[in-house]
């Protein structure tokens, strides 16, 4: 199976009221994110079987957003394994029940999302250190008991990317 880790986008401050920070929508450095994460993605030819997503606003329009880009047509489905607190158990047990399909992208939270990605490509079970920012997405090749990593992407590192494409096709005449 073909699993993409994707962190929720930039969604401001937490709040300290835990059932309002549930409801925290993206910002718009958010929402702009997850056009250049989903637009890299399509330039990819990423194409996701099922989008699962934490039921956490935050998470839920990440993953609605992106998939819109990557033009997925299925329905996405809540997982309180891909809440903020989830253990890697329950995560574990997620993708047991979703393993019949080919390629599946999670959508979800820190610390939990940066810990099972580590978990999952780490051999002994270990976790091995990885930070998944705001927006990051992996992509990572699952057998039945590990995952190998084979590229990780920050919504900066395409925005980057996204710039000097653009001043790249401008006309000599038109760069600064």
């Amino acid at each position: 199976m073909i699993l993409y880790f994707l962190r929720h986008a930039s969604a401001g401050e937490p709040v300290s009221n835990p059932k309002k920070d549930e409801k925290r929508a993206l910002d718009e450095t958010g929402v702009e994110q997850c056009g250049y994460v989903g637009r890299a993605l399509a330039a990819l030819d990423v194409q996701v079987d099922l989008l699962l997503s934490s039921p956490l606003k935050r998470a839920a329009q990440t993953a609605s957003l992106v998939g819109n880009e990557l033009s997925y047509e299925g329905k996405l489905v809540f997982e309180d394994a891909l809440r903020p607190n989830a253990s890697f158990a329950d995560f574990r047990k997620m993708l047991d029940k979703y393993s019949r399909h080919d390629s599946v992208m999670v959508v979800g939270h820190n610390p939990s999302l940066s810990e099972f990605l580590g978990q999952s490509i780490s051999e002994n079970g270990c976790e091995a250190a990885i930070d998944l920012k705001k927006g990051a997405v992996a992509r990572t090749e699952m057998n039945r008991n590990s995952a190998a990593l084979t590229w990780c992407l920050t919504p900066k590192i395409l925005r980057s990317l996204y710039a000097a494409a653009a001043e790249s096709s401008r006309p000599k005449t038109a760069r600064k």
